[in-house]
């Protein structure tokens, strides 16, 4: 009788210890879920960050593009003026 429940406790004992293991088990992948959340979150985050820059890069690359336009027709008019002048002060001469 007492090995049947010397057994029995060791048996109890294996199954204590394997629900413990399971249990650390279980936390730790519940652990690595919640560190995959968070990091699909930040990667989420850093996509929506890097679009937003582009956009901004684009918007900023276009009004650079129209700056040169408008300083190149600015810079041709300049010119116009100045053959005006030299033109006017010539035949005043």
């Amino acid at each position: 009788m007492v090995a049947n429940t010397d057994r029995l406790d060791a048996a109890l004992s294996a199954l204590e210890k394997a629900f413990s293991t399971l249990e650390n088990a279980l936390d730790a992948r519940a652990e690595n879920l919640q560190n995959r959340e968070e990091l699909e979150n930040e990667v989420r985050i850093v996509h929506e960050d890097r679009a937003g820059l582009a956009r901004e890069l684009d918007q900023a690359q276009f009004r650079a593009n129209r700056l040169e336009e408008v300083n190149r027709e600015v810079s041709g008019r300049l010119v116009a003026a100045m053959e005006t002048i030299r033109s006017v002060l010539a035949h005043e001469k």
